[in-house]
């Protein structure tokens, strides 16, 4: 049997990593500055991690959810308490595609509607109901394809509100990214953030934040959308949640009611990925790593900002897309081959996606930005 190839491959097979670095077969070192997706939130193989996890195959590894497990109350309630987001509830899954398919899910059922508003560049998983609301015909299959999924431009008010007026009573829900991580690192507006949340409250739609990349001390918050001081009904979260090992999460305003059998998963919230998200969260509040992607992040973008061939830079935190002026291809490929240094690129051609660990250190980010800047000078 071969493997079903989707997927196109830098020929390089990762064998070890430690901190901010990979090392494959042939023995080479890498510098890994995009963390697979965002996912490595605490460094690849942080001791505590390692040991938390150890630990926990000594005793269980699984179980279903017909049974308690006070991992998933301890995962609960840090998570309330790092996040500021006490009153809300928690429901596990295993990725971000599959808890955005269970926040559209649960904002049908609350409020009985079917429409679902989403914006230009997103990107929200690729399973049914995600993918719907994903901004890529290429990956949208005609089963997925449904006239009740409704497309308005990123950050703009006025047809924001042009849609509203037309449909709004149909609306269940609006979802959108704290940040656009595929789409090229785009920031919403406070203005366009707290437009949303209005007409969400007038009409009786579920306002939901897509913070699956953006999440988890990414942006310097804890989710995105904090800085701007908007409270979203529904907030979803995977990738950096579990540092590679496979969960998602919702987090659910107090003013949902639940209820057997509304949300349901066989591997959700299953006792290794509980223990990976505790260790975590205990590193991020242990070494301050929320403040540090502030710290890192502030002084990337300084030394980056007069780099020729640089057009601009969008960045909150550690989530960080460098606009060049011209395809980022031949700059991410030389990074990887010359310098030995993993980036991500981005739908936008000429963005090159930045997303370090939030653990990384200044001379980790010294390595990158010197070889940044010689392969922008030999273009």
């Amino acid at each position: 049997m071969n493997l079903f190839n989707v997927y196109p491959l830098f020929n390089i097979n990762p064998i070890k990593a430690q901190g901010s670095f990979l090392w494959d077969d042939r023995g080479e070192k890498y510098l890994d500055f995009y963390g697979g997706h965002a996912v490595i939130s605490i460094g690849h193989n942080h001791p505590h991690y390692q040991t938390q996890l150890k630990n926990q195959l000594d005793k269980i590894s699984f179980y279903s959810n017909s049974v308690q497990n006070e991992l998933q109350t301890e995962l609960a309630d840090k998570l309330g308490k790092l996040s500021g987001l006490e009153d809300y509830n928690l429901f596990l899954c295993n990725s971000g595609a599959e808890a955005n398919e269970n926040a559209l899910k649960l904002a049908s059922f609350h409020n009985g509607k079917s429409k679902v508003l989403y914006f230009s560049g997103s990107f929200h998983g690729r399973t049914s109901a995600a993918v719907s609301v994903t901004d890529n015909p290429k990956i949208v299959a005609p089963v997925n394809y449904d006239k009740r999924f409704i497309k308005s431009e990123w950050n703009n008010i006025e047809q924001l509100e042009v849609v509203f007026k037309n449909q709004g009573s149909e609306i269940s829900s609006v979802i959108i990214e704290g940040i656009q991580g595929v789409g090229g690192i785009m920031i919403p507006t406070v203005e366009f953030l707290t437009k949303i949340k209005e007409l969400c409250e007038k009409h009786d739609t579920v306002f939901i934040l897509d913070e699956v990349q953006s999440g988890y001390g990414r942006s310097g918050y804890f989710f995105a959308h904090q800085e701007f001081g908007i409270e979203a009904d529904i907030i979803t979260t995977a990738k950096g949640m579990g540092n590679g090992f496979p969960i998602g999460g919702v987090l659910i305003h107090p003013k949902f009611e639940a209820s057997n059998g509304l949300l349901g998963t066989t591997f959700g919230g299953n006792h290794l990925a509980c223990v990976a998200a505790i260790a975590v969260l205990d590193v991020m509040k242990d070494e301050n790593l929320i403040e540090n992607a502030q710290k890192m992040g502030e002084y990337i973008e300084n030394e980056l900002k007069d780099f020729s061939h640089i057009k601009s830079i969008r960045r909150k935190g550690l989530m960080i897309g460098i606009e060049l002026d011209r395809d980022c291809s031949e700059v991410r490929n030389s990074l990887l081959y010359n310098h030995h240094i993993f980036t991500g690129n981005s739908n936008d051609k000429t963005v090159l996606r930045i997303l370090p660990a939030l653990n990384i250190q200044k001379e980790e980010t010294d390595q990158f930005i010197d070889a940044l800047k010689t392969v922008l000078e030999a273009i």
